[in-house]
């Protein structure tokens, strides 16, 4: 983000895959709906799993001391609210890209909000189980870039919340489709 000239380049060549991608997918848009890369978490003792990308990329989860995991590794809850956020400047980089806006800035924080006792099986008050998802998530986006209108930069910050797939799942849900393999253990 600091080299100018790589900047450049940079929106230049990410603007020309968009436009080639949607050009595309006007000719052809039976190919709009395919598969994601799976994501395969692999439990490996105590609270720690490990997920795998199909190109190999894994990443380490645990849960913190007091949940009983070893705490050095992030929680897996959080690498949603990672992916939230890194779903959303993506996709406002996307928009910026198309509209030869240079950012000089862009960070996106998530927070969100649980409560526990869903998680760990307490009822409420009332004895009904507690929701186990946040009832809370926040979204900060701070962005700039020189000699751009605040009101360009915050329809850029509502375009790319808006066509955020991670940002789309976490406001609009689907169920789940549940399969269960049973393995027999010797």
């Amino acid at each position: 983000p600091n080299n100018p000239e790589r900047q450049v380049r940079t929106i230049d060549i990410i603007a020309a895959a968009i436009r080639e991608k949607q050009a595309y997918l006007r000719l052809h848009p039976e190919t709009g709906d395919h598969p994601a890369a799976p994501a395969n978490a692999r439990w490996t003792g105590g609270l720690r799993v490990v997920t795998s990308h199909a190109n190999g990329i894994q990443v380490q989860t645990d849960m913190t001391t007091d949940l009983g995991g070893t705490g050095d590794q992030v929680p897996g809850a959080w690498l949603m609210r990672a992916g939230l956020a890194s779903c959303v400047a993506t996709s406002i980089v996307r928009s910026a890209a198309l509209e030869s806006i240079h950012l000089g800035k862009l960070e996106v924080e998530v927070n969100s909000r649980s409560d526990a006792r869903g998680v760990f099986d307490v009822p409420g008050e009332d004895g009904k189980p507690v929701y186990v998802g946040p009832h809370y998530f926040g979204l900060t986006v701070k962005i700039g870039a020189a000699g751009v209108a605040e009101d360009r930069l915050r329809g850029l910050v509502q375009h790319g919340v808006q066509h955020s797939t991670v940002a789309a799942t976490v406001q609009n849900a689907r169920p789940i489709d549940l399969q269960i393999t049973l393995e027999t253990m010797a």
